[in-house]
């Protein structure tokens, strides 16, 4: 198994995310209750851009800005569109997959067009990314939205390129994650029992 490890969760089953990626070397996670239901928080996680928040819009350019002025990459700015959608398990899970040499300036991203394409990558000079969320219940007319970004790292020379990368850029990916589910929240508490949207 080499560097990478499997973690067990804190009293919580993310089989979806588990079976795409069960084996990893670094992990974030996040989580938030929401007042709304699975159905509804899976529509706005569905619906939500990074590019609609200016501080996370700000961070992402800063990050891609030397390989703009550098004409090594003019592709649009990264978000969530970049990523593959994996699988989805009803109202209560949905993951997403990159594959990439994400510490390079242009990110470095292979193209994976499915979740077949994802299951069998076997570069050994990129990484892949799983980002999943899972809808739990909770209190009641709450629900907990947990977020979890897991990287591997096939080879232990892929781990020295791209564990620098990672515990610099830690502190900034947490508050976009904070920040992207408090939108997130913001959306879904925002929207009736009927699902008919209350506010922008």
């Amino acid at each position: 198994m080499g560097l990478e490890r499997f973690f067990l969760h804190e009293g919580m089953i993310m089989a979806l995310i588990d079976d795409l990626l069960p084996c990893f070397t670094f992990r974030e996670r996040h989580a938030l209750r929401i007042h709304a239901t699975g159905k509804t928080i899976m529509d706005c996680i569905s619906r939500y851009r990074a590019q609609d928040d200016p501080l996370i819009r700000l961070a992402i350019g800063l990050r891609e800005r030397p390989a703009r002025l550098l004409g090594l990459s003019q592709r649009r700015t990264l978000d969530l569109d970049d990523f593959t959608p994996l699988g989805r398990v009803g109202d209560r899970e949905m993951v997403l997959g990159l594959a990439g040499a994400f510490w390079r300036m242009d990110y470095g991203l292979v193209d994976i067009a499915s979740r077949a394409d994802f299951l069998a990558c076997q570069h050994r000079n990129v990484c892949r990314l799983v980002m999943g969320f899972t809808v739990e219940p909770a209190a009641v007319g709450q629900s907990l939205l947990v977020t979890e970004t897991r990287v591997s790292c096939p080879t232990p020379a892929l781990w020295r390129r791209f564990a620098p990368y990672w515990y610099v850029i830690r502190p900034v990916s947490g508050l976009i994650r904070r920040r992207m589910l408090a939108r997130i929240r913001q959306q879904a508490e925002a929207v009736g029992q009927d699902g008919v949207w209350r506010c922008g």
